[in-house]
Order: C-alpha cells, then sequence, then structure tokens
C-alpha cells in the first residue's frame, strides 16, 4: 500500500479519491463493476467482510437499518433481511423520495432474499416511505471510498450519503448516538487531514474491512441537519424531498436561505459537493433531450459512441446500464438497427468520463465498444 503515500495526487478530497481509485485498479482489488473511479468500490472480499457485522452489538440489537445500495455493501443487506430487520435503502439520487423500504415476497426463501439485496431487488421488492412514515433507524450504514481511523470519511463526492444524514435528522429519523458503519478494503483506511473536513461530512463509529473492525471513538460531532446555506437552488429542483424539507423547516422558523453565487442569475452548484467532483451529466434525465436545469444552457457539446449493442437490446437495458454506472448522458440517441447508440454530453470532461465507465462494461454477451466523438463549442 505504499503508493498511498505518495503526495503526487496533492491533498485534497478528490486526490485522495484517485489515488485510492489508481491503487485499487493497479493491485486488481476491486470486483465488478470495473473500473472503480468515481465509484465506492466493490472491493474483492466485500460479500464475506459484511459477514462480520453480526459480530457488532450495534447490529445485533437493531430493529431498523438504512444501508446505502453501493455494491459492496449487497452483503449487509441481505443480512439485514435475514434478520428480519427492516431495511431501508436510499432512492436512488433521491429523486423519488428518501427510503425504500425493501419488503420481501411471503415465504421467500434465500435466493429470493438474495435478489432482494441487489439494486435490481431494490427496484423490484420495495414501497417508497414517504417523509409523514415513521421511521426511527437503529443504524446507518454507508460505502466509503476512503476513511480514516479517527472516523473521518470520504465519499466518491457526490454528496448523497451527507446529505441523506442530513435529512434523516431533520426528519427524526436519526439523533445523535445512531450508529454509523462504513465496509470497505484495508488498502481504504488511510490518514485524512482534519483541515479537509466540512460540517457537513458524515463521519463513522465503526470500520470493518477484510482483516479487522475498527471502533473509531470519533469526537468529531455529526451533521445536525441540513445546511441551507450549502444547497444550491439547482439540487432543490432535482430533489422534490428537499424542497419538502425546507417548506416544513421554513414554517417551523429556521432560517432555509439556499447558497446563490455573486453575481449570477443562475444558482451556484451545492457545495455538499465540490464542484469539480460534479459531473453535469448525471444531473440530467435519460427520457429525453429536455434538462432539468431551468433556464441554464446545457445543450449536449460532446458524444459518446456505443457500438457492438446486440442485435436485441433494447434503449431501456442500455439506459439502465448508464444509470448504474453514474454516467447518464443529457440525451441518448438509439440507433439499434445498427448495433449503436450516441451519448450526448454537456462538455468534453463529462464525456471523457462517461467513456471511462464504460470501457469494459458487456450488454448481454457483448463486449461493448466506446469511443469519443465531437465536441462542440460552447
Amino acid at each position: 500500500m505504499e503508493a498511498l503515500e505518495g503526495e503526487e495526487y496533492g491533498v485534497s478530497k478528490q486526490g485522495i479519491r484517485e489515488r485510492i481509485w489508481d491503487y485499487m485498479e493497479s493491485h486488481d482489488l476491486a470486483d465488478f463493476p470495473r473500473p472503480v473511479h468515481h465509484r465506492i468500490p466493490n472491493f474483492k472480499g466485500s460479500y464475506l467482510t459484511c459477514q462480520s457485522i453480526k459480530d457488532l452489538d450495534v447490529f445485533a440489537g437493531t430493529q431498523e437499518v438504512k444501508v446505502d445500495p453501493d455494491k459492496p455493501l449487497e452483503g449487509v443487506r441481505l443480512l439485514a433481511l435475514q434478520s428480519k430487520k427492516t431495511l431501508l435503502v436510499p432512492t436512488p439520487r433521491l429523486r423519488t423520495g428518501l427510503f425504500n423500504k425493501i419488503t420481501p415476497p411471503p415465504g421467500a426463501t434465500k435466493d429470493i432474499l438474495r435478489k432482494c439485496a441487489t439494486s435490481q431487488g431494490v427496484r423490484n421488492f420495495s414501497v417508497p416511505m414517504g417523509l409523514d412514515s415513521s421511521v426511527l433507524v437503529d443504524l446507518v450504514v454507508v460505502g466509503s471510498v476512503a476513511v480514516s481511523e479517527k472516523g473521518w470519511r470520504i465519499g466518491k463526492g457526490e454528496g448523497y450519503a451527507d446529505l441523506e444524514y442530513a435529512m434523516m435528522v431533520s426528519m427524526g429519523a436519526v439523533h445523535k448516538g445512531t450508529p454509523v458503519v462504513t465496509i470497505v478494503h484495508d488498502c481504504q483506511v488511510i490518514d485524512i487531514p482534519e483541515a479537509l473536513l466540512e460540517d457537513h461530512d458524515l463521519t463513522v463509529d465503526y470500520i470493518i474491512t477484510p482483516t479487522r473492525v475498527i471502533a473509531t471513538d470519533c469526537a468529531r460531532p455529526k451533521p445536525t441537519g441540513i445546511i441551507w446555506s450549502k444547497v444550491s437552488c439547482e439540487m432543490l429542483t432535482k430533489i422534490p424531498v428537499l424542497r419538502i424539507l425546507r417548506e416544513r423547516e421554513k414554517r417551523a422558523g429556521k432560517d432555509v436561505a439556499l447558497q446563490a453565487e455573486p453575481g449570477s442569475q443562475h444558482p451556484a452548484p451545492s457545495t455538499m459537493r465540490r464542484p469539480q467532483d460534479i459531473p453535469q451529466s448525471q444531473a440530467a434525465s435519460l427520457g429525453g433531450s429536455h434538462s432539468p436545469f431551468h433556464g441554464v444552457d446545457t445543450q449536449p457539446a460532446a458524444t459518446v459512441y456505443v457500438g457492438n449493442l446486440p442485435s436485441n437490446a433494447r434503449v431501456r437495458e442500455l439506459k439502465r446500464a448508464l444509470q448504474e454506472l453514474g454516467a447518464v448522458p443529457l440525451r441518448l440517441t438509439w440507433q439499434g438497427p445498427q448495433h449503436r447508440a450516441i451519448l450526448h454530453y454537456a462538455d468534453s470532461a463529462a464525456a471523457q468520463q462517461a467513456a471511462s465507465r464504460l470501457q469494459g462494461v458487456h450488454l448481454g454477451a457483448n463486449a461493448l465498444r466506446v469511443a469519443l466523438g465531437q465536441q462542440r463549442d460552447t
């Protein structure tokens, strides 16, 4: 793990992410999906590592568990279902609410429970939980890209885990004593400078790796609610449940003023994430060419060509794969008879990132062929 000691990446959250991702790829420590860049890494042995959570008192004594939908946490989701616990999983990008409650069919076999614990199962065997649902989460399990023995955590840079926790605080679903667990490979446990931490960053109480369980005894307080000054109008537009929470807190007399970029008619990117970590492509819908950035010019400026699609492939299959890869384009042009599709992105950086994530991906039995297209001047 000596590669993680270098300074060539710079001392920043993104620098740490890149070090971890590069190290795991170069040392072949990851399972599907790959490459691990821009993901919560699904490390080899993650499923067995998840079994160690059974030995924690904070798991054994829980009734309601919130587990992120990341692939390396699949084993925890299965354990929660097998243990007859209420399993809550955040809805993808919080588009339709905060939680989905996984509801296996009556008499579900172990194989069915395994399916329920997957991302497909979350879609097929769940019901949404509204803000007025009676939710009291006993345990929070989150994915991480990097974490320190002090309990300081770095995610993949999109800020959803931090925001989900803050929203749970605001709705009374968690309190300051609710334990937070993360499950990572040993190489993901590194020193993190405290100067990189911000008020909204979620800390963890337990770290589980393939070789040890670490009680962090973290003294840094967890977020006490949503920091509205770090939420942009853009994020409020994309997340309806956030708008509802804001209206409720406004009626309660709280300061809910949003962040605005000085001198600009457009909202600033949310500082719940670093601006350079926010791929514009991921904020857009797969449904068509209309962008959710109201009033902002987001006409596609760069394209990615995807070829070697199976002859029986359907556009919805490609859309689903793009969603799971975090490579959602502004618009998708389907050319099924030619076994190809064109993905349109807001800029060359977003297109390059999508092309990187699509490398080595299969649709059916076919390995997709990926190539960058032209860039439009903006």
